[in-house]
């Protein structure tokens, strides 16, 4: 039996449907006709030798070995692309100075590094971990090209930074195992009226950043707001430490999905008549309109790796909706998409 070759550009019309959410604006955006889309999308199942899609409504949906493809297509395509990079920039040098908040530090740096440095050996990095004010200090001062950080919206932003997603803000609590009683605060009884009421009015333990957090005065702005009694409980500098003081049930904290640790869990705020939260920003500042060529194409894989990561929770904001994790569907023409879960 003769071994598979998948086409390359056939996978990256895969992928690229199912990342915005169309196959129509695939064509548009790879330059094809629909038809030209089609041909290929049939020509990569007949490679596959099985069904890839399914109908979901209207559109479609990926089947268990369409997840499955696409997952290698994504790997396939970001060597392929490594590769070329690596030889378009094979002679690239200089250095790069790059700022991260700590949610970023093990989900994003290792990656994006990995691949950078791979492709361009003789450029230099220099990365820290710091919050996002002083990222943006440090940015004025001339000590960051590029840094990536949470914007609550209270300043404006610099002329050379982007937005890159939306988030929204979760409560986040322990993964407490069935057979451990959760704490009080993680427990609502049903009253006569048929609303959830908390089981002590003992007030809700925070877990927070040290000041000066600007998330701080989110959640103590929208409890006060919501009459929720509430007192700190833990604080610390270090974001890991907050993941450690929530995992062992010390309270609740508040952070975005971006990163968020296996040991703890975002909280449905309506079991617990916890007040809603609100979005924020994810931005990539740059320190310079037109940065020098290895701050440029590291901004690139930052940007993509970034978007990569959150397309399953956030609406970007210079993209068209994501795909539900759930439903995996996509607009074949001008089908539409079915709305999504939750």
């Amino acid at each position: 039996m003769s071994q598979v070759m998948f086409d390359l550009d056939v996978l990256r019309t895969f992928s690229t449907g199912i990342a915005l959410g169309s196959f129509a604006r695939a064509a548009d955006k790879l330059g094809r006709s629909t038809s030209a889309v089609s041909a290929q999308l049939k020509k990569l199942e007949s490679q596959a030798g099985t069904v890839l899609f399914r109908k979901a409504g209207r559109g479609l949906e990926l089947t268990d070995a369409g997840e499955t493809l696409l997952a290698y297509a994504h790997r396939m395509l970001e060597l392929n692309d490594e590769a070329s990079a690596a030889m378009r920039g094979a002679d690239l040098q200089g250095s790069v100075r790059l700022g991260l908040q700590e949610d970023f530090g093990e989900t994003l740096l290792p990656a994006v590094l990995g691949r950078f440095a791979r492709a361009h050996p003789k450029v230099r990095i220099e990365a820290c971990v710091a919050r996002s004010g002083e990222l943006r200090e440090r940015l004025e001062l001339g000590q960051l090209d590029l840094a990536l950080a949470w914007d609550v919206g209270d300043q404006p932003l610099s002329p050379y930074a982007e937005r890159v997603a939306r988030l929204p803000l979760l409560w986040i609590g322990p993964r407490t195992p069935e057979r451990v009683e959760a704490p009080w605060w993680t427990q609502r009884e049903q009253s006569a009226g048929g609303a959830r009421q908390p089981k002590s009015k003992e007030p809700l333990p925070l877990i927070m950043l040290d000041a000066p957090c600007p998330l701080r005065e989110i959640v103590i702005t929208a409890l006060d707001k919501a009459g929720v009694p509430w007192r700190r409980a833990f604080g610390s500098a270090s974001l890991a430490a907050l993941w450690a003081a929530a995992s062992a049930g010390l309270g609740l904290t508040v952070r975005t999905p971006f990163g968020l640790p296996s040991h703890v869990r975002a909280i449905d705020r309506s079991t617990l008549a916890l007040p809603a939260l609100p979005q924020i920003s994810l931005v990539l500042y740059r320190a310079q309109a037109l940065p020098e060529a290895p701050a440029s194409r590291l901004a690139g894989l930052l940007l993509e790796a970034v978007r990569q990561h959150v397309q399953p929770v956030v609406l970007p904001m210079r993209e068209n909706p994501p795909l539900e994790t759930r439903t995996r569907a996509v607009r074949h023409g001008n089908a539409k998409l079915p709305a999504p879960v939750g």
